[in-house]
């Protein structure tokens, strides 16, 4: 999924946008201060999201909070079961900071199919291209 989000953004229709990855236990509040958008990607664990994006959100969110609102952004999800708690808790933590939703959430359960992954390739480029000057 991580890869077909990264090649939708990265295709040759977007240009003049610089895509960089940052695994979620990494990523500073720097990083996103620096950065005009934002995909996120998170397993659901027990109906939760990651406890790396937890941990992402616990550490930028006060840093962030009046600096980033109304950049676009977008997320996908991933689960065995119960993908529901993960991204409601994606959606209160990013209304919080202001960010905008541009495209519909991937919220796959199960192996992710074809369409699974050409939406994660949609979710990529869609952001990326609400970025292009």
């Amino acid at each position: 999924m991580f890869e077909k989000v990264v090649e939708g953004a990265t295709t040759d229709e977007i240009e003049d946008v610089e895509v960089v990855r940052r695994a979620a236990l990494s990523a500073t509040a720097a990083d996103v201060l620096a950065a005009d958008g934002y995909l996120l990607g998170t397993p659901a664990n027990l109906g939760y999201m990651s406890g790396a994006l937890k941990h992402f959100f616990d550490q930028i969110y006060y840093p962030c909070l009046d600096a980033t609102g109304g950049r676009p952004f977008g997320i996908y999800v991933h689960g065995n079961e119960g993908t529901e708690g993960a991204l409601r808790a994606a959606r209160s933590i990013t209304t919080g900071l202001g960010w905008q939703q541009v495209a519909e959430p991937v919220d796959l359960t199960g192996e992710p199919d074809s369409t699974g992954l050409d939406a994660c390739w949609e979710l990529g480029a869609t952001v990326a291209a609400n970025l292009m000057s």
